[in-house]
Protein backbone atom coordinates (compact mmCIF):
# COMPACT_ATOMS: atom_id res chain seq x y z
CA UNK A 1 0.00 0.00 0.00
CA UNK A 2 1.27 3.46 -0.89
CA UNK A 3 -0.09 6.68 0.64
CA UNK A 4 0.23 10.02 -1.12
CA UNK A 5 0.68 13.17 0.97
CA UNK A 6 0.16 16.69 -0.34
CA UNK A 7 -0.38 18.85 2.76
CA UNK A 8 0.32 18.75 6.50
CA UNK A 9 -2.11 20.48 8.85
CA UNK A 10 -0.76 19.42 12.25
CA UNK A 11 2.55 18.05 13.51
CA UNK A 12 3.33 16.95 17.07
CA UNK A 13 0.41 19.00 18.39
CA UNK A 14 1.36 22.17 16.48
CA UNK A 15 -1.34 23.65 14.24
CA UNK A 16 0.26 24.28 10.85
CA UNK A 17 -2.92 25.59 9.16
CA UNK A 18 -2.00 29.30 9.53
CA UNK A 19 1.30 28.72 7.73
CA UNK A 20 1.57 29.09 3.94
CA UNK A 21 1.18 25.92 1.88
CA UNK A 22 4.85 25.95 0.86
CA UNK A 23 5.94 25.86 4.53
CA UNK A 24 3.44 23.11 5.39
CA UNK A 25 4.72 21.05 2.44
CA UNK A 26 8.34 21.60 3.53
CA UNK A 27 7.45 20.19 6.95
CA UNK A 28 5.71 17.24 5.28
CA UNK A 29 8.74 16.60 3.08
CA UNK A 30 11.02 16.50 6.14
CA UNK A 31 8.60 14.15 7.90
CA UNK A 32 8.29 11.80 4.93
CA UNK A 33 12.05 11.86 4.41
CA UNK A 34 12.45 10.01 7.72
CA UNK A 35 10.33 7.08 6.51
CA UNK A 36 11.67 4.23 4.44
CA UNK A 37 8.43 3.46 2.60
CA UNK A 38 4.65 3.66 2.65
CA UNK A 39 4.13 7.35 1.96
CA UNK A 40 5.17 9.58 -0.91
CA UNK A 41 4.99 13.35 -1.36
CA UNK A 42 2.72 14.36 -4.24
CA UNK A 43 4.71 16.26 -6.82
CA UNK A 44 3.80 19.87 -7.58
CA UNK A 45 3.56 20.61 -11.27
CA UNK A 46 4.39 24.20 -12.14
CA UNK A 47 3.24 24.31 -15.73
CA UNK A 48 0.29 26.20 -17.20
CA UNK A 49 -2.99 24.90 -15.77
CA UNK A 50 -4.34 23.98 -19.20
CA UNK A 51 -1.26 21.81 -19.86
CA UNK A 52 -1.46 20.05 -16.48
CA UNK A 53 -5.21 19.47 -16.90
CA UNK A 54 -4.79 18.02 -20.40
CA UNK A 55 -2.12 15.64 -19.09
CA UNK A 56 -4.34 14.60 -16.15
CA UNK A 57 -7.18 13.85 -18.57
CA UNK A 58 -4.88 11.76 -20.79
CA UNK A 59 -3.89 9.77 -17.70
CA UNK A 60 -7.59 9.20 -16.92
CA UNK A 61 -7.48 11.16 -13.67
CA UNK A 62 -10.53 12.70 -12.03
CA UNK A 63 -9.13 16.22 -12.31
CA UNK A 64 -6.63 18.62 -10.77
CA UNK A 65 -6.44 20.93 -7.76
CA UNK A 66 -4.49 24.19 -7.85
CA UNK A 67 -3.52 25.94 -4.62
CA UNK A 68 -1.81 29.22 -3.84
CA UNK A 69 1.61 28.55 -2.31
CA UNK A 70 1.44 31.56 -0.01
CA UNK A 71 -2.03 30.83 1.39
CA UNK A 72 -2.86 29.40 4.82
CA UNK A 73 -5.13 26.36 4.99
CA UNK A 74 -8.85 27.16 4.83
CA UNK A 75 -11.53 24.54 5.33
CA UNK A 76 -14.00 24.32 2.46
CA UNK A 77 -14.06 26.35 -0.73
CA UNK A 78 -11.96 29.48 -0.91
CA UNK A 79 -10.28 31.76 -3.43
CA UNK A 80 -6.93 30.17 -2.51
CA UNK A 81 -7.62 26.93 -4.38
CA UNK A 82 -9.31 25.75 -7.53
CA UNK A 83 -10.58 22.28 -8.40
CA UNK A 84 -11.08 21.42 -12.08
CA UNK A 85 -12.93 18.16 -12.84
CA UNK A 86 -12.40 15.91 -15.83
CA UNK A 87 -15.99 15.46 -17.01
CA UNK A 88 -14.98 12.36 -19.00
CA UNK A 89 -14.05 10.56 -15.76
CA UNK A 90 -16.66 8.08 -14.42
CA UNK A 91 -16.80 9.92 -11.06
CA UNK A 92 -18.04 13.06 -12.82
CA UNK A 93 -20.88 11.24 -14.56
CA UNK A 94 -21.88 9.52 -11.29
CA UNK A 95 -22.01 12.93 -9.61
CA UNK A 96 -24.05 14.51 -12.40
CA UNK A 97 -26.51 11.61 -12.41
CA UNK A 98 -26.77 11.45 -8.59
CA UNK A 99 -25.25 7.94 -8.45
CA UNK A 100 -22.71 7.84 -5.61
CA UNK A 101 -22.03 4.10 -5.46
Amino acid sequence: MQLLGFDLLELDGADLRPRPLERRRAALKRLIGRRKSGIQLVEILEDAGVVVFAHACKLGLEGIVSKRRDAPYQHGRSRAWLKVKNHAHPAASRHLEGRWR
